[in-house]
């Protein structure tokens, strides 16, 4: 009966470890997406700021509504591909940095699931870094062929 004794106290002390680890983890992730929709939202905020502020006639504009559609087309001066986001914010554009917002926006979940990938190596769970690091792989690469 003594030999059990130390493996009945090695259980709760596992348990409690566990526990606490699963914990440490989602906390990770909820910051991660706490400070990642904080950023974005507030690079948005600059951005129409900024715009406003270059560009008060955009205000007159978007109150009539007469020229919102013109605003929101592909044919429109929003960046919209890469190297149109990097020359707009080279050039300190607000419609650049709306836009650089909008892309930390859509990229915060897919910074969550990179944390998850490390949460489940700490937690050491294989088959679960094994699924996360297939979803990393599906996100990424359909941002990368879109």
């Amino acid at each position: 009966m003594s030999s059990e004794r130390p493996h009945q106290q090695a259980a709760p002390l596992q348990a409690t470890e566990l526990t606490r680890r699963v914990r440490q983890v989602e906390l990770a992730i909820s910051w991660v997406l706490r400070i990642g929709v904080l950023v974005s939202v507030m690079v948005i905020a600059a951005g129409l700021l900024l715009m406003f502020l270059h560009h008060p006639l955009q205000t007159r504009l978007l109150d009539d509504g007469s020229n919102y559609h013109a605003q929101v087309q592909p044919g429109a001066h929003f960046p919209h591909d890469l190297t149109q986001l990097r020359a707009a914010l080279a050039a300190g554009h607000g419609r650049g940095v709306i836009v650089l917002g909008v892309l930390l926006l859509i990229l915060t979940p897919v910074l969550r699931v990179a944390v998850s990938v490390l949460s489940f190596v700490y937690e050491r769970d294989p088959p679960m870094v094994l699924v996360t690091l297939f979803v990393l792989l599906v996100l990424v690469l359909s941002f990368v062929l879109a």
